[in-house]
């Protein structure tokens, strides 16, 4: 006996054994598409543990974990008994040149990204911001050496009369400055302009001014996004390879002096890379410690501010 091609109400009942519509079809082809891009990401991410990890035991099993983590000279293609493998000063050089780049951007970045949002005129946005995001395509090599020769020898020792050495800390933190810029106000600009207007008109009609409606109303409202930017210029920083190795020098130091040369992880791995030494050699492993020791580092970075953003963005949902 054939089922009731009717409805209760008398109707015809819908077919739901119809084929598939092109758009159904459609869709599931970039569902698809992007359940692949994922797993690439995924599986481009274990690739480089993987590369890294086999050569960084072998580095370990050579050199004390402890001698590596704790030790604060580092001289690895240094001859006979001079050599010493401890990381610290490549850390810190590392951190140090990231937070002098920080110091420059941050402030810089988000005083743009706060005109561009809320004071900027819609012609004065359409100049200023492609000519902002102008500095994102800007080559390192470039920065490198406009820090090299001109921001040492002009800005610092001219026009500052600050008593630099030709590669220095300062001047290799204030080009990673420049180059991070892009960074924090193309995103703090994208977080401030995604708060709902509603937020803003509210502040106004309690007799809020604006500077106080843009500081303690919008500026918390977009203050995970704000956050991940400058995590964002963070990593950018402590990746940084070519500015630091033109002007910032090649001495590993755990000091604080920015008039001295300093080198990041980075740094010395494309320096040590580039040099004529033995394959499976210690100082050709320290590469792959190296590495893994910055990858350690961008990965705990990120951990730590997607649990801040997550956090933040609950309190404005």
């Amino acid at each position: 006996m054939e089922a009731s091609s009717t409805t209760a109400a008398g109707g015809p009942r819908p077919n739901l054994t119809r084929g598939r519509t092109p758009r159904s079809v459609g869709e599931q082809v970039i569902k698809a598409l992007l359940f692949v891009a994922a797993l690439i990401s995924i599986a481009t991410t274990v690739g480089i543990v993987v590369s890294l990890a086999a050569e960084t035991i072998e580095f370990f099993s050579q050199v004390g974990i402890f001698e590596y983590l704790l030790g604060t000279k580092w001289t690895p293609l240094a001859g006979g008994d001079q050599k010493s493998f401890g990381v610290l000063p490549l850390i810190s050089g590392t951190l140090y040149l990231t937070a002098l780049g920080l110091i420059v951007a941050v402030p810089l970045g988000l005083g743009s990204a706060i005109y561009l949002a809320e004071y900027a005129s819609p012609r004065a946005r359409r100049i200023i911001k492609p000519v902002l995001e102008l500095l994102a395509g800007i080559p390192t090599i470039v920065l490198g050496y406009f820090a090299l020769t001109f921001i040492t020898p002009v800005v610092l020792q001219g026009i500052f009369g600050i008593e630099v050495l030709i590669f220095n800390a300062l001047s290799a933190g204030l080009a990673l400055g420049v180059l991070i810029l892009p960074v924090v106000a193309t995103l703090a600009d994208d977080a401030l302009r995604s708060v709902p207007s509603s937020l803003r008109e509210g502040a106004f009609g309690l007799g809020a001014s604006k500077p106080q409606v843009v500081l303690r109303v919008v500026f918390p409202a977009a203050l995970s996004g704000i956050v991940a930017a400058l995590v964002l210029a963070a990593s950018r920083a402590i990746g940084e390879t070519v500015i630091v190795l033109v002007a910032g020098g090649a001495s590993a130091n755990l000091g604080i002096d920015p008039r001295e040369s300093f080198q990041n992880m980075a740094a010395f791995i494309a320096q040590t890379a580039r040099g004529d030494i033995a394959a499976q050699s210690v100082e050709f492993l320290t590469i792959f410690a190296v590495g893994t020791t910055l990858f350690v580092m961008t990965l705990i970075l990120n951990a730590i501010s997607i649990r801040f953003v997550r956090r933040f963005q609950q309190v404005y949902e």
